[in-house]
Protein backbone atom coordinates (compact mmCIF):
# COMPACT_ATOMS: atom_id res chain seq x y z
CA UNK A 1 0.00 0.00 0.00
CA UNK A 2 0.98 3.42 -0.77
CA UNK A 3 -0.42 6.31 1.50
CA UNK A 4 0.26 10.31 1.31
CA UNK A 5 -0.69 12.66 4.13
CA UNK A 6 -0.36 16.34 3.31
CA UNK A 7 0.31 18.66 5.99
CA UNK A 8 1.85 16.13 8.36
CA UNK A 9 4.65 17.75 10.08
CA UNK A 10 1.99 18.53 13.32
CA UNK A 11 -0.95 17.93 14.79
CA UNK A 12 -3.61 16.00 13.21
CA UNK A 13 -1.14 15.21 9.75
CA UNK A 14 1.50 14.19 12.13
CA UNK A 15 -1.13 11.54 14.05
CA UNK A 16 -2.31 10.68 10.53
CA UNK A 17 1.17 9.68 9.73
CA UNK A 18 2.25 7.91 12.68
CA UNK A 19 -1.41 5.86 12.30
CA UNK A 20 -0.62 4.80 9.30
CA UNK A 21 2.73 3.58 9.67
CA UNK A 22 1.45 1.69 13.04
CA UNK A 23 -1.37 -0.11 10.88
CA UNK A 24 0.41 -0.62 7.63
CA UNK A 25 3.54 -3.24 7.20
CA UNK A 26 6.93 -2.99 6.43
CA UNK A 27 5.84 -3.71 2.79
CA UNK A 28 3.75 -0.63 2.69
CA UNK A 29 5.11 2.93 2.16
CA UNK A 30 3.98 6.39 4.13
CA UNK A 31 4.74 9.69 2.20
CA UNK A 32 4.96 12.32 5.12
CA UNK A 33 4.90 15.70 3.14
CA UNK A 34 4.87 19.21 4.65
CA UNK A 35 6.49 22.39 2.30
CA UNK A 36 9.58 23.26 4.85
CA UNK A 37 12.21 20.42 4.19
CA UNK A 38 13.73 20.84 8.31
CA UNK A 39 10.47 20.11 9.40
CA UNK A 40 9.52 17.49 7.34
CA UNK A 41 13.12 15.78 8.17
CA UNK A 42 12.31 16.10 11.94
CA UNK A 43 8.89 14.60 11.63
CA UNK A 44 9.50 11.68 9.92
CA UNK A 45 12.48 10.72 12.61
CA UNK A 46 9.27 10.48 14.90
CA UNK A 47 7.63 7.83 13.16
CA UNK A 48 7.46 4.54 14.53
CA UNK A 49 9.32 1.30 13.83
CA UNK A 50 8.30 -1.65 13.22
CA UNK A 51 5.44 -0.99 10.77
CA UNK A 52 5.22 1.08 7.45
CA UNK A 53 8.12 2.73 5.67
CA UNK A 54 7.69 6.30 6.46
CA UNK A 55 9.21 8.78 3.97
CA UNK A 56 9.34 12.58 4.45
CA UNK A 57 8.98 14.37 0.94
CA UNK A 58 8.37 17.61 0.66
CA UNK A 59 4.93 18.90 -0.87
CA UNK A 60 3.81 22.17 -1.01
CA UNK A 61 -0.39 22.34 -2.22
CA UNK A 62 0.15 25.96 -2.79
CA UNK A 63 2.67 24.93 -5.97
CA UNK A 64 2.77 22.46 -8.61
CA UNK A 65 1.74 18.92 -6.79
CA UNK A 66 1.10 17.73 -10.45
CA UNK A 67 4.70 16.71 -10.24
CA UNK A 68 4.93 15.01 -7.12
CA UNK A 69 2.06 12.95 -8.23
CA UNK A 70 3.68 11.94 -11.03
CA UNK A 71 7.02 10.81 -9.46
CA UNK A 72 4.32 8.68 -7.47
CA UNK A 73 3.14 7.11 -10.45
CA UNK A 74 6.71 6.77 -12.08
CA UNK A 75 7.93 4.87 -8.93
CA UNK A 76 4.50 3.01 -8.18
CA UNK A 77 2.27 3.32 -10.78
CA UNK A 78 -0.58 4.73 -8.34
CA UNK A 79 -1.74 5.54 -4.39
CA UNK A 80 -3.71 4.16 -2.36
CA UNK A 81 -4.65 6.49 1.01
CA UNK A 82 -4.04 10.69 0.05
CA UNK A 83 -5.12 12.45 3.11
CA UNK A 84 -5.42 16.13 2.03
CA UNK A 85 -4.52 17.77 5.69
CA UNK A 86 -2.28 21.16 4.55
CA UNK A 87 -3.91 24.23 5.93
CA UNK A 88 -2.94 27.51 6.37
CA UNK A 89 -4.24 28.90 10.14
CA UNK A 90 -5.87 32.00 10.97
CA UNK A 91 -5.68 33.53 14.37
CA UNK A 92 -7.79 35.92 16.11
CA UNK A 93 -5.39 39.20 15.64
CA UNK A 94 -5.10 38.49 11.76
CA UNK A 95 -6.86 40.12 9.43
CA UNK A 96 -8.86 38.49 7.00
CA UNK A 97 -8.01 40.89 3.88
CA UNK A 98 -4.53 40.83 4.09
CA UNK A 99 -4.26 36.91 4.38
CA UNK A 100 -6.85 35.79 2.34
CA UNK A 101 -4.70 34.86 -0.82
CA UNK A 102 -2.40 32.93 0.89
CA UNK A 103 -5.03 31.57 2.95
CA UNK A 104 -7.42 30.45 -0.16
CA UNK A 105 -3.93 29.81 -1.97
CA UNK A 106 -3.73 27.21 0.45
CA UNK A 107 -6.46 25.83 1.47
CA UNK A 108 -8.97 26.14 -1.33
CA UNK A 109 -7.00 26.30 -4.38
CA UNK A 110 -4.77 23.40 -3.02
CA UNK A 111 -7.57 21.14 -2.33
CA UNK A 112 -8.38 21.61 -5.73
CA UNK A 113 -4.99 20.76 -7.00
CA UNK A 114 -4.61 17.87 -4.56
CA UNK A 115 -8.13 16.14 -6.02
CA UNK A 116 -6.93 17.15 -9.96
CA UNK A 117 -3.67 15.46 -9.25
CA UNK A 118 -3.86 12.67 -7.01
CA UNK A 119 -7.93 10.88 -7.93
CA UNK A 120 -6.63 10.23 -11.59
CA UNK A 121 -3.78 7.87 -9.33
CA UNK A 122 -6.45 5.94 -6.82
CA UNK A 123 -5.71 2.39 -6.95
CA UNK A 124 -8.90 -0.05 -7.01
CA UNK A 125 -9.99 0.76 -3.77
CA UNK A 126 -8.18 3.57 -2.70
CA UNK A 127 -9.39 6.37 -0.44
CA UNK A 128 -8.85 10.38 -1.07
CA UNK A 129 -9.85 12.28 1.84
CA UNK A 130 -9.79 16.22 2.33
CA UNK A 131 -9.86 16.82 5.98
CA UNK A 132 -12.10 19.79 6.74
CA UNK A 133 -14.84 20.11 9.51
CA UNK A 134 -18.46 20.65 10.55
CA UNK A 135 -18.20 24.62 9.27
CA UNK A 136 -17.57 23.20 5.72
CA UNK A 137 -22.00 22.58 5.93
CA UNK A 138 -24.42 25.22 4.48
CA UNK A 139 -25.88 26.09 7.76
CA UNK A 140 -23.43 27.97 8.65
CA UNK A 141 -23.80 30.15 5.12
CA UNK A 142 -26.64 32.71 4.36
CA UNK A 143 -29.23 31.00 1.89
CA UNK A 144 -28.62 33.71 -0.45
CA UNK A 145 -25.28 32.12 -0.70
CA UNK A 146 -26.01 28.61 -1.19
CA UNK A 147 -26.17 28.66 -4.85
CA UNK A 148 -22.70 29.53 -5.29
CA UNK A 149 -21.72 25.73 -3.87
CA UNK A 150 -24.79 24.03 -4.95
CA UNK A 151 -24.79 24.96 -8.77
CA UNK A 152 -20.70 24.02 -9.75
CA UNK A 153 -20.80 21.33 -11.64
CA UNK A 154 -16.68 21.19 -12.46
CA UNK A 155 -13.61 22.07 -9.55
CA UNK A 156 -12.88 24.76 -11.96
CA UNK A 157 -16.54 26.07 -11.38
CA UNK A 158 -15.98 25.85 -7.55
CA UNK A 159 -12.52 27.77 -7.95
CA UNK A 160 -14.10 30.43 -9.62
CA UNK A 161 -16.79 30.89 -7.07
CA UNK A 162 -14.03 30.72 -4.19
CA UNK A 163 -12.04 33.84 -5.83
CA UNK A 164 -14.81 35.39 -6.45
CA UNK A 165 -15.22 35.19 -2.40
CA UNK A 166 -11.56 35.84 -1.90
CA UNK A 167 -11.94 39.40 -4.31
CA UNK A 168 -15.32 40.51 -2.27
CA UNK A 169 -13.20 40.15 1.05
CA UNK A 170 -10.07 41.70 -0.62
CA UNK A 171 -12.34 44.55 -1.88
CA UNK A 172 -14.04 44.95 1.42
CA UNK A 173 -17.18 43.89 -0.26
CA UNK A 174 -18.20 41.70 2.90
CA UNK A 175 -21.90 41.01 2.06
CA UNK A 176 -23.79 38.29 3.59
CA UNK A 177 -20.53 36.70 3.87
CA UNK A 178 -19.50 35.68 7.31
CA UNK A 179 -16.69 37.37 9.29
CA UNK A 180 -15.02 34.29 10.04
CA UNK A 181 -13.27 32.76 6.72
CA UNK A 182 -12.86 29.56 8.02
CA UNK A 183 -16.40 28.82 7.13
CA UNK A 184 -16.46 29.48 3.64
CA UNK A 185 -13.63 28.08 3.48
CA UNK A 186 -14.42 24.72 4.27
CA UNK A 187 -17.67 24.84 2.53
CA UNK A 188 -15.63 25.07 -0.62
CA UNK A 189 -13.71 22.48 0.29
CA UNK A 190 -16.38 19.93 0.74
CA UNK A 191 -17.80 21.20 -2.34
CA UNK A 192 -14.83 20.70 -4.10
CA UNK A 193 -14.83 17.19 -2.62
CA UNK A 194 -18.76 16.79 -4.10
CA UNK A 195 -18.36 17.94 -7.41
CA UNK A 196 -15.92 15.01 -8.44
CA UNK A 197 -17.27 12.36 -6.42
CA UNK A 198 -20.14 13.04 -8.16
CA UNK A 199 -18.31 13.01 -11.83
CA UNK A 200 -16.70 10.23 -10.52
CA UNK A 201 -19.58 8.20 -8.57
CA UNK A 202 -20.35 5.38 -11.50
CA UNK A 203 -16.32 4.14 -11.82
CA UNK A 204 -15.24 4.79 -7.97
CA UNK A 205 -18.02 2.59 -7.37
CA UNK A 206 -16.95 -0.02 -9.35
CA UNK A 207 -13.31 -0.04 -8.39
CA UNK A 208 -14.21 0.35 -4.93
CA UNK A 209 -13.26 4.23 -4.56
CA UNK A 210 -13.91 6.34 -1.91
CA UNK A 211 -13.21 10.03 -1.77
CA UNK A 212 -15.23 11.96 1.10
CA UNK A 213 -14.42 15.00 3.00
CA UNK A 214 -13.55 14.36 7.10
CA UNK A 215 -14.16 16.24 10.03
CA UNK A 216 -11.98 15.23 13.02
CA UNK A 217 -13.65 17.56 15.24
CA UNK A 218 -12.53 19.99 17.78
CA UNK A 219 -9.09 18.82 18.81
CA UNK A 220 -6.40 20.17 21.55
CA UNK A 221 -3.91 21.83 19.77
CA UNK A 222 -1.90 25.11 19.94
CA UNK A 223 -4.05 27.10 16.96
CA UNK A 224 -6.95 25.81 18.25
CA UNK A 225 -6.76 27.20 21.89
CA UNK A 226 -6.41 30.42 19.92
CA UNK A 227 -10.19 30.59 19.41
CA UNK A 228 -11.58 28.26 22.03
CA UNK A 229 -11.28 26.56 25.63
CA UNK A 230 -9.65 22.74 23.89
CA UNK A 231 -8.47 21.71 27.52
CA UNK A 232 -10.37 18.43 27.48
CA UNK A 233 -10.63 18.04 24.11
CA UNK A 234 -9.57 15.07 22.34
CA UNK A 235 -5.49 14.97 21.07
CA UNK A 236 -4.74 15.15 17.31
CA UNK A 237 -3.92 10.91 18.37
CA UNK A 238 -7.25 10.36 19.46
CA UNK A 239 -8.90 12.51 16.69
CA UNK A 240 -6.91 10.38 14.14
CA UNK A 241 -8.56 7.48 14.65
CA UNK A 242 -12.03 7.73 12.92
CA UNK A 243 -10.01 9.07 10.03
CA UNK A 244 -8.03 6.02 9.70
CA UNK A 245 -10.61 3.87 9.94
CA UNK A 246 -12.59 5.34 7.03
CA UNK A 247 -9.08 5.12 5.21
CA UNK A 248 -8.41 1.69 5.92
CA UNK A 249 -12.26 0.20 6.47
CA UNK A 250 -14.51 -0.92 4.47
CA UNK A 251 -16.38 1.74 2.16
CA UNK A 252 -20.17 2.54 3.46
CA UNK A 253 -21.82 3.74 0.28
CA UNK A 254 -23.29 6.77 1.95
CA UNK A 255 -19.83 8.11 2.10
CA UNK A 256 -19.13 9.10 -1.20
CA UNK A 257 -18.68 12.81 -1.36
CA UNK A 258 -19.82 13.42 1.74
CA UNK A 259 -18.72 15.55 5.37
CA UNK A 260 -17.68 12.26 7.21
CA UNK A 261 -17.48 12.73 11.49
CA UNK A 262 -17.21 9.98 13.21
CA UNK A 263 -18.54 7.38 10.45
CA UNK A 264 -21.74 9.36 10.00
CA UNK A 265 -22.47 11.83 7.28
CA UNK A 266 -22.85 15.58 8.28
CA UNK A 267 -25.91 17.11 5.50
CA UNK A 268 -24.58 19.63 3.44
CA UNK A 269 -27.66 21.40 3.48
Amino acid sequence: MIALITGATQGLGLALAEGLARRLTPRDTVYLTGRDAGRVAAAAETMPAGGARVRGEVLDVAGPVDRFAELLRQRHGGVDVVFGNAVMRIGPDDDPRAIIDDYTRVNNFGTTRLLTAFAPLLNDNGRLIVVASSLGTLHHLAPVLHRRFTEPSTLDEIDAEIARWRDDMKAGRFGAWPAFVNIPSKIGQVAAVRVLARQRRESDTARGILIAAACPGMMNTPSSALWWDVSTAPTPDRAAVPLLDLALGPVRPEHRGELVRDGEVLRFS
